[in-house]
């Protein structure tokens, strides 16, 4: 799959395709279905797939600070979107000016005269242009005049709640990592660097591996959860903390996770953390000993559990 920053990417030689737009964090179910049919459609017309998304999250510009928490990572969302079929990711720098661009300009200036589509397939509460003035029924009236097709497609859920990232979000954010994954289609993840902890739990026979998460990474809410380390292609079982380590009077906030049956020292490296199942709250123990004991516990949790719920 190749990946563009900005239009400016696109090659001189550039012929026609089909495109699908979105800032597609967590590429859930919802998300795979409309990517699923932008593919579909091109191979049908025997062009490429392009996926044009935004970086930042364009509610970062619009209301600076207010960042919401990132379900998947530019990264990993790019290999998602080539597992699914796409044949380009285009990012599309989110900047004041981006944002003043009306529909009429957007339409014209990246779809038509960038990326030539021969369609566009979004979901039908997809807004665009400046004020979010443009619309499902405006991108259709463009594309009869200048010769692309649209298809608004209707949003996935359940009986009781609309699929959407802000709904995994929220699952994440009470640590309802099943749900989540149930949403997702997989177990939610967090990536970052391997970093140096307090290395107390080496002294104690539970050595951790800290992260150090990339920028607005969404993080489970505290606690303890079964879990796995993704390491390049290796998959390996670990029970992971979230947390201040109450017991030990902590107060930053961490993430870790002791891998189990692993003795490799990976400081520095770059690790993913998959989330399965909640074992328990983040509790203060009043000796190390009790401490250890429920963590011995927490192991052998989380082997059942995994056992139970294979990896990929």
């Amino acid at each position: 799959m190749q990946r563009w920053r900005g239009v400016e990417a696109v090659p001189p030689s550039w012929g026609r395709c089909v495109v699908t737009i979105g800032i597609f964090d967590g590429v859930h179910q919802g998300h795979q279905r409309i990517i699923g049919r932008a593919v579909e459609l091109a191979r049908d017309r025997g062009v490429p797939a392009v996926v044009l998304t935004f970086d930042p999250h364009p509610i970062e510009i619009i209301r600076p600070g207010s960042h919401p928490p990132v379900l998947t990572g530019s990264r990993h969302k790019a290999d998602l979107l080539e597992e699914l079929g796409v044949d380009v990711m285009c990012v599309l720098p989110f900047t004041p000016e981006f944002r003043r661009l009306t529909a009429d300009e957007f339409v014209h200036e990246v779809l038509v005269e960038r990326l030539h589509v021969s369609g566009v397939v979004i979901g039908e509460n997809f807004r665009y242009g400046a004020e979010g003035a443009g619309t499902v029924e405006t991108l259709t009236a463009a594309g009869r005049r200048f010769g692309f097709t649209v298809e608004g497609l209707a949003l996935q859920g359940s009986a009781e709640t609309t699929y959407s990232s802000t709904y995994i979000r929220s699952l994440v954010d009470a640590g309802d990592v099943a749900e989540a994954a149930r949403v997702l289609g997989r177990e939610h993840r967090v990536e970052g660097l391997v970093v140096r902890g307090d290395q107390r739990g080496r002294a104690i026979g539970y050595p951790t591996a800290n992260l150090s998460l990339i920028p607005w990474s969404a993080v489970p809410a505290d606690g303890i959860y079964a879990g796995r380390l993704l390491r390049g292609k290796d998959v390996l079982s670990a029970a992971i903390s979230i947390g201040t380590n109450p017991t030990f009077a902590g107060r930053e906030r961490r993430v870790e996770a002791f891998v189990l049956d692993f003795s490799e020292d990976i400081y520095g490296e770059r690790v993913g953390l998959a989330f399965t199942s909640r074992l328990r709250d983040t509790v203060r123990f009043d000796t190390v000993e009790g401490l250890v004991a429920q963590m011995d516990r927490d192991v052998e949790r989380t082997r059942e559990i995994l056992s139970r719920h294979p990896s990929g």
